[in-house]
C-alpha cells in the first residue's frame, strides 16, 4: 500500500470511529429519570509518606443544577470494596430499595455531619449551590480554587483503583434512611481527577493527568517513536533501491505501524496537557496498528509458502488472502466490541474475554499453519543461502507469532494496575524487535542473494550487457596442449 493510499485511508477511518471515554477531565449531564450514571474509574497512587501533599489524589470540580432540586441527590466516589455491592444493587427493580441496599454498608462507613459523625469522606450532597461550595464541604481552604467540591485520596500502602458515580437516593436526615429522588432533574457535572497536587507549579506531567495504571506510558511512546524514526527512512531508502513485492509490502506494514504510533503519541501528549487529549486519534491509530500487524502476518505468511524465494507463483493464493482478511476483520471487531460491551468496572482486558481468546486461538492456528509451510518450502529447496534465510526468518516470525499468547496467559496474574504498560511494553517492544530482523533480512544487498528478482526478465539481454562490462575479459586464452604442438 502506498504512503498517497494511506493518507487517503485515514480521514475515512476518522469518520467511521466511535466517541470514546476514559479522559481524566470528563464533563457532562445525568438526569435523574436514569437513577444511576457512572462517570470513571481512575487509578491513585501511592502516597509517599515524605512528600504527601504532592502525592495525594485529588478529584475537584462543580456540579450545578439545571432545574429545581428539592431534594440533593449523591456523587459517590468509591473503592472497590465498597464500590461492588453499591453498584451490583444499582438494578434491584424498585428503586427505594435499591437505594437502601446500594447504601446499606455506606450507611455505616460513610461520613454524614447528622447520621454518621465517624464515617469516611465517600459522599457528596449535589447539586451545589451556583457559586457556591457545596454543602458537605466545611472546609473551605481545603477546596481547589474556582472549584465546588475537592476530594483528597490517601494511601499509604498501594496503589488503588477509585469509582465515581452520579446515582437518584439521598439520605433523610430525620431517619437516616436512604430514599429515590423520583423527580425528573437534570444537572451538569464538570470534574478533574488527578495524581499530584493542583496547586503545587511543580507538577510531573508525565503522571499528573493520568490514572496510575496509564503512567509513565509517555516515555514508552517516545521510545519506539525514536526506534521507527531512524527505521522507516532506512526502510524507504531500502524500497528505492530495490523496487520488489516484498520490500514493498514491508514497507506499507511499517508505514502503518509508524502512522499509528504518531496519532497516538499525539494524543498522549495533548492528555498531558489537558486530561482529554484526542480519542478520535487513539482510536485511529489502534486501528491502523491492527491492520499493520495483519498486513505483516500476511507477508509471515507468503514468505513460508516461498514467494519470492522459491517461486513466483503461490498455490491456494485465494486462500492466503482470505484468511488474513478474516483475521483482519475479526480482530477490529473485537476492538470495538472491547470499548462498547466490556464493563469497566471489571478488571480484565480484552484477551480474557471471549473475543480475545479466539483471537489467540485464531492466531496461534494461523502460526501452526505458518510452520508446515515454511516446513515444505524448506523440504524442496537446496540452495544454501535461500535455506539460511529461511531459517532465520522462520526463527524470528516464530517468536513474533508467539509472544502474544504467552503475554496474555501471564497477564492473567498481574493486577490491572499494571497490566496495561506490562502489555503495553512487551508488544510494541517485540512488533519494534520484529520489524527490526525484517528489515536486516530484507535488505537489499542482502536479499539479491535469494530473491527471485528476474519477475520473468529476458535473461539474454542481461547476458549480453554482462559480456560488454569493462571488468569482463574476453580474451582468448589457448589451451596449454595445443600451445606445446605448435612450439
Amino acid at each position: 500500500m502506498s504512503p498517497r493510499k494511506l493518507c487517503w485511508l485515514l480521514p475515512l477511518m476518522l469518520l467511521l470511529l466511535l466517541d470514546a471515554a476514559g479522559s481524566t477531565h470528563i464533563s457532562g449531564s445525568f438526569n435523574t429519570k436514569d437513577f444511576f450514571k457512572f462517570l470513571i474509574k481512575f487509578g491513585f497512587q501511592k502516597t509517599d509518606q515524605h512528600r504527601q501533599k504532592e502525592t495525594y489524589g485529588y478529584i475537584f470540580g462543580n456540579i450545578t443544577s439545571r432545574t429545581n432540586f428539592s431534594q440533593n441527590i449523591t456523587l459517590a466516589v468509591l473503592d472497590r470494596s465498597h464500590f461492588l455491592e453499591y453498584y451490583g444493587n444499582r438494578t434491584i427493580r424498585s428503586k427505594n430499595l435499591a437505594c437502601a441496599m446500594m447504601f446499606k454498608t455506606l450507611n455505616q462507613s460513610s461520613y454524614d455531619s447528622k447520621c454518621n459523625d465517624d464515617g469516611q469522606d465517600y459522599l457528596r450532597r449535589v447539586p451545589c449551590p451556583k457559586g457556591k461550595l457545596c454543602p458537605d464541604e466545611n472546609l473551605p481552604w481545603n477546596v481547589v480554587k474556582g472549584n465546588q467540591f475537592t476530594y483528597i485520596i490517601q494511601d499509604i500502602f498501594q496503589p488503588r483503583f477509585w469509582y465515581i458515580s452520579l446515582v437518584a437516593c439521598y439520605r433523610n436526615t430525620t431517619t437516616c434512611k436512604w430514599e429515590y429522588y423520583d423527580k425528573h432533574d437534570e444537572l451538569d457535572y464538570d470534574i478533574w481527577l488527578v495524581n499530584g497536587n493542583p496547586n503545587n507549579s511543580g507538577l510531573n506531567s508525565l503522571i499528573y493527568q493520568f490514572s496510575y495504571d496509564r503512567q509513565n506510558t509517555i516515555e514508552l511512546y517516545l521510545l519506539f517513536f525514536v526506534c521507527y524514526m531512524i527505521l522507516v527512512p532506512l526502510q524507504l531508502y531500502a524500497v528505492r533501491l530495490q523496487r520488489h513485492p516484498v520490500t514493498r509490502l514491508f514497507t506499507a506494514s511499517l508505514l502503518l505501524e509508524f502512522m499509528a504510533l504518531c496519532l497516538i503519541l499525539i494524543h498522549v501528549l495533548k492528555f498531558a496537557l489537558d486530561g482529554i487529549g484526542y480519542e478520535q486519534l487513539e482510536v485511529a491509530g489502534d486501528i491502523l496498528d491492527i491492520l499493520s500487524r495483519t498486513s505483516f502476518m500476511l507477508l509471515l505468511l507468503l514468505l513460508a509458502k516461498g514467494w519470492a524465494v522459491t517461486r513466483q507463483e503461490l498455490t491456494w493464493k485465494p486462500l492466503v488472502f482470505a484468511i488474513w482478511l478474516c483475521y483482519g476483520v475479526v480482530h477490529i471487531l473485537l476492538y470495538i466490541w472491547n470499548m462498547t460491551e466490556v464493563d469497566i468496572i471489571e478488571d480484565i482486558d480484552e484477551y480474557q474475554t471471549w473475543p480475545g481468546w479466539f483471537i489467540l486461538f485464531f492466531r496461534s492456528t494461523i502460526m501452526i499453519w505458518f510452520l508446515y509451510e515454511l516446513r515444505n518450502t524448506m523440504t524442496y529447496e537446496h540452495n544454501t543461502q535461500k535455506l539460511n534465510f529461511l531459517l532465520h526468518f522462520g526463527a524470528s516470525s516464530l517468536v513474533w507469532f508467539i509472544y502474544l499468547p504467552i503475554i496474555a496467559l501471564i497477564a492473567l496474574q498481574v493486577s490491572a494496575l499494571w497490566r496495561f504498560k506490562l502489555l503495553l511494553g512487551i508488544t510494541y517492544s517485540v512488533d519494534c524487535f520484529a520489524y527490526c530482523v525484517m528489515a536486516h533480512l530484507l535488505w537489499p544487498t542482502r536479499s539479491e542473494q535469494y530473491f527471485l528478482l528476474a519477475q520473468g526478465a529476458d535473461t539474454g539481454d542481461e547476458l549480453d550487457e554482462f559480456n560488454e562490462a569493462p571488468h569482463v575479459l574476453n580474451n582468448y586464452v589457448e589451451p596449454p596442449e595445443l600451445s606445446k604442438v605448435i612450439v
